[in-house]
């Protein structure tokens, strides 16, 4: 399973954790019922670096994606953050795909993009972390966009959050056993870092490794960010990191021929009030 790229923070020291605005808009797909759909945001992913928890379905013109964390396909080891200099399997890598009859390929890799790029902003090297897998054209009717047991996501956060703001999320490690209980996740921001580029968060229970790239919603229902981090404080406990998704599709789309991608919105409304069942 692909462990949480780590952070370790010393007291009273600061750690790593590890625009253009989208165009060319394409009408939505038409999305398979979510009570049966069997591709959606929280299924387990898999590379040949591990296993990973999806995140937001996305889609253009032609092809509907999911999203994983870019570390997911990392070469190197759990304390590798910086994306800049971070080995990664290469574009084209099959990813298998929980709920898929066939391996998606992997489209999009911001570790990659950014290396072939020469990016050198340190913030965004740290927390610009996201991949697109594209799924097999067979498989693009078995999919829901709505995040379980939350519903959403309704929009992109455009604002980041602000400290003990809620957050929503649904993780699905394997170390998770296949409890369902343990997959939803409530949780407050510590508010936002690197330039708008990361939000730190405490939820309960904590990102896990096979958690990293889970789906973060805000607490109005909008897609806030990616499971990054799993972020060790000596004082301060465990917190996780989450990668800004706003940003990480502007980047996609401000530096690849991928321009037409977008957010899909989920068709289940989001319901902040669900208990989660891992309290």
């Amino acid at each position: 399973m692909r462990t949480l790229r780590r952070s370790v923070l010393l007291a009273g020291l600061a750690g790593s954790l590890l625009l253009l605005p989208l165009t060319s808009a394409s009408a939505a797909p038409t999305w398979a019922p979510a009570s049966t759909a069997p591709i959606h945001p929280g299924v387990q992913t898999t590379t040949p670096s591990g296993q990973c928890t999806a995140n937001f379905v996305f889609y253009d013109a032609v092809d509907v994606y999911i999203g994983q964390a870019a570390h997911c396909s990392s070469t190197g080891s759990a304390t590798d953050t910086n994306g800049c200099t971070a080995g990664s399997l290469p574009i084209g890598t099959p990813v298998t795909v929980g709920g898929a009859s066939r391996p998606g390929i992997m489209a999009y890799n911001s570790w990659v993009t950014m290396q072939e790029s020469g990016e050198t902003d340190p913030d965004v090297c740290q927390y610009n972390d996201l991949a697109l897998v594209r799924l097999d054209p067979v498989d693009a009717s078995r999919v829901n966009p709505s995040v379980p047991h939350w519903g959403g996501p309704n929009g992109l956060n455009t604002v980041g959050t602000t400290n003990l703001q809620f957050v929503y999320s649904y993780g699905n490690s394997s170390l998770r056993l296949g409890l369902a209980l343990l997959r939803p996740k409530v949780g407050i921001s510590n508010g936002d870092g690197g330039g708008g580029w990361t939000h730190s968060v405490s939820t309960v229970t904590p990102g896990i490794p096979g958690d990293s790239g889970s789906a973060f919603l805000d607490a109005t229902g909008k897609a806030l960010g990616v499971l990054s981090t799993l972020n060790v404080a000596v004082p301060g406990g465990v917190t996780n990191g989450v990668g800004d998704i706003r940003r990480e599709l502007d980047y996609l789309t401000s530096h690849t021929t991928m321009t037409g991608v977008q957010l899909a919105l989920g068709t289940v409304a989001f319901t902040p009030n669900k208990l989660p069942l891992g309290l």
